[in-house]
Formats: structure tokens, sequence, C-alpha cells
């Protein structure tokens, strides 16, 4: 066990113990001897360094077992803090965070839509400088920015392609135009990738874990976190389970092939469907236009929710479908748990959680070995948010990872 935790370099071997305290919550010395496999020594030196680096603090002892009480260490939630953007046509959430990945400050102000880059930017560089005002964060207490937004990695260049259906974002580096602007670093990456890690920092899944969650927007995204690392694929894309084939004969995707799970199952194939019934479409007061998608949307979810018989047909069709390709991935990937995170599920949420359980009893291969948790994001709407900030914390604080 030892190797999992001791780096090439003392800072890798420190880090790596930082993860195990951040994934403990509340641990003494003793317990990370026998998690990491470090010996006694190695381990009071490096928690000693920790300490006057302000990472860690003792935070009492555990009960008495009849000899000297132990010792409990835990992070230092307030030593440092990390601020999540997550940037959609139509708003921004800002959030600043803790160590924990608490929420110190939020706010959401006007989205993307229809703007240009460099404006949408200079507006990100204000915001989030107001941000961290009002939070009394210092710059030297900052860790850095994470933004989260949708689109495709770029690997040659190290880019997010922050928008494939907005050509003017296709070659702006977002991540550079808005670290100079701020004087502090930044990373950009894709929404769901900071959902998934978001939900290991701030959930404190063990390193062990092999964790898939499912962002839901207007479509669906997959961030695969594998033994603590993100799993990216040969050039960045891996999670594109929008993607995924459900149905040949299904209807055209936008990405111009036909039955894919977000032509199928997406909230604008909801809508679609929702607008094609006369009778949904008039006592839900539906739209009739892409502007509104994600409102009409959030009508069908809350009248499924209530048990309207329409709209509920449409939100089972749609968890059936994502729970049928959940299956496929779990029995591909071997997966501890999948959580299923973002604004799409809100108000329906257990809908998918129970279809996909479902699915996973009576289909899933690994299921014959252990049992596949699927459950409900616990950090809400601001997932992504939540995710940008914590992928800062991960890339300063945690092990090495790519």
């Amino acid at each position: 066990m030892a190797s999992q935790y001791r780096g090439v370099t003392a800072l890798e071997t420190h880090a790596a113990i930082l993860d195990l305290i951040r994934s403990s919550g509340v641990v003494s010395r003793t317990e990370l001897v026998d998690r990491s496999g470090l010996t006694g020594a190695t381990i009071t030196r490096i928690i000693r360094q920790l300490m006057q680096d302000g990472l860690v603090v003792e935070t009492g002892q555990a009960e008495s077992t009849g000899g000297k009480p132990r010792t409990l260490i835990q992070l230092n939630a307030a030593a440092r803090a990390a601020v999540g953007i997550s940037v959609e046509d139509l708003g921004i959430t800002y959030v600043v965070v803790d160590l924990n990945g608490k929420v110190i400050e939020r706010r959401t102000t006007k989205g993307s839509g229809g703007r240009r880059p460099i404006t949408v930017t200079q507006q990100m560089a204000e915001e989030t400088r107001l941000l961290l005002s009002g939070a009394g964060i210092d710059s030297g207490d900052l860790l850095g920015v994470g933004v989260a937004v949708k689109g495709r990695q770029d690997s040659p260049y190290r880019k997010l392609r922050a928008d494939p259906d907005a050509a003017q974002w296709e070659q702006f580096d977002l991540e550079h135009t808005l670290g100079s602007a701020l004087a502090t670093s930044v990373i950009v990456d894709n929404d769901s990738i900071c959902a998934a890690v978001g939900e290991f920092w701030i959930g404190r899944r063990p390193p062990t874990d092999n964790v898939a969650t499912v962002y839901m927007t207007d479509g669906f995204g997959l961030g695969l976190m594998i033994r603590g690392d993100v799993y990216r694929g040969a050039s960045g894309n891996a999670g594109q389970i929008s993607h995924v084939l459900v149905d040949p004969d299904g209807p055209q995707c936008e990405c111009g092939r036909h039955g894919c799970l977000n032509a199928m199952a997406g909230a604008v194939r909801i809508v679609e469907l929702a607008r094609g019934d006369t009778d949904l479409r008039a006592s839900l007061r539906l739209g009739r236009t892409g502007a509104t998608v994600r409102r009409d949307h959030e009508k069908v979810a809350a009248a499924a929710a209530r048990e309207h018989p329409a709209a509920r047909r449409l939100i089972d069709a749609s968890a059936q479908h994502l729970a049928s390709v959940l299956v496929s991935l779990t029995n591909l990937m071997d997966l501890h748990s999948i959580v299923l995170a973002g604004p799409g599920f809100a108000g329906v949420g257990e809908i998918y959680v129970d279809t996909a359980a479902e699915q996973l009893r009576r289909f899933s291969y690994v299921g014959l070995v252990h049992a596949t948790e699927v459950t409900l994001s616990e950090t809400g709407p601001d997932s992504a948010a939540l995710g940008a900030a914590s992928l800062v914390l991960r890339s300063r604080l945690g092990p090495s990872r790519s």
C-alpha cells in the first residue's frame, strides 16, 4: 500500500497524505500510518510540515481505548480559498469555497449567450474581483480560479473549445485571457469533468473509488474518476455520453448522426415531444423556440414530479434510455458508484436514480460481484461551479495527476 501514497518527491508524498486527510474528514496519525503504509516517523514529519503551512489543524482527541488518547487531525478549511465559475448561455454562476468545498460566497449574473468572448471574459474578471472582495479573501489566500464550460478538449494545444456551436468561442483562449485579467492561476475544463471532480473532493471520496458523474443540462455529459484520477481518453474527450448510440433509427442528433442518447432523452428532446402534445403544451404554457427550452424543461419536470401522466411518461422514457447506457458503462468500467448531477435532474432526479438502480440490478454483469450505487449529487444545481473550484483545490493540493 505504501507505493500508493509515497510520491516520487517529498512534495508529492505530502500531497497524497493531505488528500488522505481530506477523504477521511477527521483522522489520527495512527490511522494515517495504517491507511497509507508509511512509517510513523514519516507521517509525523509530514503532519508537522502541513501544520506549519497552515493546511491542517489538530481538532481534539479520539475516545480512549485504554492507552494514550489519539490526537485528531483535519483540513484547516479556512486556510485557503478557490473560486469556481460555471459559464452558460442563461447565466454565469460564481462560488468562493474553502478547502472543504464549503461555499463562502455565491452569485449568479448575466449569461454568455450571444455575446463576444472577450466581453464575457471582462465581465467574469470584474465580477470575480467583486465576489472575492465581498468574501473578504486576500490574494495571498486564493489558490486560483476554475471555470466550467461546455465543449470539447483540443488536446495538442491544451485548450478547451468552449462551445462547438459558437464559432467565435472556438479559437478563444479563455484560460489565458481570464488568468491575465485576474493575475492568478486559471483552469478551464469541461463542465462534466468539473462536476465529477467536485463529487470526488467535496464528497470526500477515497482515491481508490471508480465513480462516474452524469451531468445534465440541455444534454448529458459524463465525468469519470478512476482511482482518484480523471479519465480523459486519447484526446481529452472521454465522457461524451450524449453521443452514445441508443437507437440507429432514432431522431437526428445535433452531431448529424441518428439515435444518440441526447437526441433520444436530452432536455431538448423532452421539450420537443412535450410541445408536440397539444394538451400538455397548452396546460404547461410551453414556448415554441429554442430560447425557452431550459424553462420549458423545468415545467415538464415539475409536472412529472406532480405525477402529471403525460409529463411523467416523457421523463420515464428519458430515464429508461439513460439507464440502459449506464448499464453498459458499468459493465465496461466496473464502477463503484454513479452520481447524477446538474440542473437537468432538478425535481425529477429520484425518477432517474430509481430507474437506473433497477436497470443495474437486473442487467449489470458486475452486479453479480458487487452493487453499483446510484445517487443524486448533494451539490445541487451549482455542481459545475463547485466542481470548477474543486478542480483548483485538487490541482494545487492533491497528488500530482493528469
